[in-house]
């Protein structure tokens, strides 16, 4: 599994307070780590998504509803998420130092970048290049329906 996991692939997470919720691949660790000793990714992902939005919206109610998405970022075991076949091309690897989440304050500012990122390419959707990130990025921000 974890050929097909990697970095900018969109994910689903399967076990935890985030379960059923989509993340992107940050980083991941093969063989594991000192602590970890077992194949772990670092995923950063949405613990709330942005609120619907129609043609209709004002742009600055558009702009309001788009705020409202929280992030989330974390270790997690590769056999607690889900690869589906969106891969998106934010890059948060940037965004996301690992010496930052060790500490927790640290990690609020980390979030706080996240929700900026994310923020940013919810309302720029349009401008992404390829077919296939577009699509991976327009799935990404969609609740998951189940």
């Amino acid at each position: 599994t974890m050929a097909i996991i990697k970095a900018g692939k969109v994910v689903i997470v399967l076990a935890g307070r985030h379960a059923g919720k989509k993340a992107v691949v940050v980083k991941t660790f093969d063989d594991g780590t000192s602590d970890k000793k077992f194949s772990h990714i670092l995923i950063a992902g949405l613990a709330r998504n942005p609120r619907m939005v129609t043609k209709g919206m004002s742009k600055a109610k558009v702009e309001k509803r788009s705020k409202q998405l929280k992030p989330f970022v974390k270790y997690i075991n590769v056999r607690h998420v889900f690869p589906t076949r969106y891969v998106v091309d934010m890059d948060l690897k940037k965004a996301v130092d690992e010496a930052d989440l060790v500490d927790a304050e640290r990690k609020v500012d980390v979030k706080k970048g996240l929700k900026k990122l994310f923020y940013d390419r919810y309302l720029n959707q349009k401008e992404v290049t390829s077919e296939k990130k577009s699509q991976g990025s327009s799935y990404f921000f969609q609740k998951l329906r189940f």
